[in-house]
């Protein structure tokens, strides 16, 4: 079966995508995508988390490597555009890749998505859990009821339920996923504006805990202090714009698939960006970076830099901000569903898969088969890896970058290889069909590498280790080398996708 014999006949070729699945098209807007794509960044959840380590790596230059973690994100989803231009499809990562280099790498490509978005599945509920039970005592003043998320059986049994729910709506397809998305991510960009005004307010009042002025040196990432504070903030921010690229797998269901999912996924890209600046900037102008009390610097904070300071900064209404970031893992719960069903989907529907992963609910017209074993997988690695370890779970989440560099990376590098040939034809060729995506895709590849290096220091994340080797290498490259072993056991019972007889390479 070639792809361009199973697409449907009589198609406006503007409109088509590379094969028909049988998902609901035009179900999806611009504005539609960019809010599934922010909620799948979920910045709210992302920042609490995130703000704190990177301070404590680059200090005040927080704006700057910010900025720095965007400009990769950006050229990655210039190349992302222009393969998605080219031939949408909702395989993305795992399709494109199969067409510039072969079957092969494009297998792993795609395992690279399914592996980094499966894991991060079963950490968003996990979060979504605590801060349901943070959620709780706040609204009962009850401490004990917090303390609910530290009961290992209550923790596993209401992190499948909250799985469970994702999965179900996910399930329901895209017009459910964007109705319940618009209401949880217009509440934590509520929250975040509100959180963000209070605390210049408190700057202007001179009631701030450490009122810092904002200087132009926080926006230059050569004054940061060493290479490697600079490295280590860079691959934080880095993952932080994590998710962009979910705008891209919907791309058989948005509104003209050609135009649509590329310009939503850089939309996504440059407001996440506005909405991190805006956060970090009152973050710092309102605590600093200090070592002690509210400071951002403080070790005790970097944990939840948002449950710590949204009681100094919004009084009374801190509790929205528990429901801002219980909203925004929700959310990202849901919405991060999408990119590993239709990954599943399209590497079922092109036989690189059993064929019951290609299969797509009559009602709703989404992957129903490909969902639901993404949700066990999720469950499935939440329950073995938190009954096991818990470092064993954070540990794997710390190895999520490596996943991400490595697949984004591959993405661009087949946008670059894709289009040589067309590659001098024009100046804007030349720019977002080989230039953007070849510096993109060479600065997650060599973060991929540094941090693959990096991480077999046992230093690195939990400080576990097997043999002397950290724990955050072994699991990162376990997981990698689990797709190998999955591929091959695949290409003994479904040759026909690994010979090039399903999905040919090239034009």
């Amino acid at each position: 079966m070639s792809t361009e014999a199973a697409a449907p006949q009589g198609t406006d070729a503007s409109h088509k995508t590379l094969s028909e699945k049988g998902l609901k098209a035009g179900s999806v807007g611009l504005i539609g995508a960019v809010v599934i794509g922010v909620s799948c960044i979920a910045p709210a959840y992302t920042l609490t988390a995130a703000l704190g380590p990177t301070v404590s790596e680059v200090g005040v230059h927080l704006p700057a490597i910010f900025l720095v973690g965007f400009i990769p994100m950006l050229l990655v989803a210039l190349g992302y555009r222009e393969l998605n231009n080219a031939m949408p499809d909702a395989g993305t990562s795992f399709t494109w890749a199969t067409r510039a280099f072969g079957p092969w790498i494009g297998w792993m490509g795609g395992w690279g998505l399914i592996a980094a978005t499966i894991i991060v599945l079963s950490n968003l509920a996990a979060v979504a859990v605590d801060f349901f039970y943070l959620m709780l005592s706040q609204l009962f003043g009850n401490p004990e009821l917090a303390e609910l998320a530290t009961n290992l059986p209550v923790n596993i049994a209401t992190t499948l339920v909250f799985i469970a729910l994702a999965c179900w709506i996910s399930y329901r397809g895209m017009e459910t996923t964007k109705g319940v998305q618009y209401v949880l991510v217009g509440f934590q960009l509520l929250v975040l504006g509100w959180f963000a005004v209070s605390a210049f307010l408190h700057v202007a009042n001179g009631s701030a805990f450490d009122a810092t002025v904002i200087s132009a040196d926080w926006f230059n990432p050569f004054a940061v202090d060493s290479f490697s504070s600079f490295a280590a903030g860079v691959s934080l921010s880095i993952f932080i714009y994590w998710g962009w690229d979910v705008t891209l797998t919907m791309n058989e269901e948005t509104r003209n698939p050609k135009k649509t999912p590329g310009r939503a996924a850089t939309v996504t890209v440059v407001v996440i960006m506005a909405i991190y600046m805006v956060a970090a900037l009152a973050t710092l102008s309102f605590a600093g970076v200090g070592e002690t009390g509210l400071g951002a610097g403080n070790p005790d904070n970097q944990s939840s830099i948002f449950a710590v300071l949204s009681g100094p900064v919004m009084g009374p209404f801190a509790i929205l901000m528990s429901l801002a970031i219980l909203s925004s893992s929700a959310a990202s719960l849901q919405s991060t569903f999408v990119s590993p069903a239709r990954t599943l989907l399209a590497m079922g529907h092109y036989r690189a898969l059993p064929r019951a992963f290609g299969k797509v609910s009559p009602a709703f017209k989404s992957p129903s088969y490909a969902t639901i074993a993404a949700a066990v997988a999720a469950a499935a690695f939440y329950v073995i890896t938190r009954t096991t370890s818990e470092n064993a779970l954070w540990d794997t989440i710390t190895a999520l970058g490596m996943m991400i560099c490595f697949y984004y990376g591959i993405t661009a590098l087949a946008c670059v290889w894709f289009f040589r040939a067309l590659a001098f034809s024009s100046a804007r060729a030349f720019f977002f069909k080989f230039l953007a995506p070849l510096l993109g895709g060479v600065i997650l590849l060599v973060m991929f590498f540094k941090t693959a290096y990096d991480s077999m220091d046992p230093e690195y994340g939990s400080g576990s280790s097997v043999g002397g080797v950290g724990m955050v290498f072994i699991l990162g490259m376990g997981v990698i080398l689990l797709g190998v072993v999955v591929m091959l056991v695949m290409a003994r019972i479904r040759p026909e996708f690994f010979k090039g007889q399903v999905l040919a390479r090239g034009l």
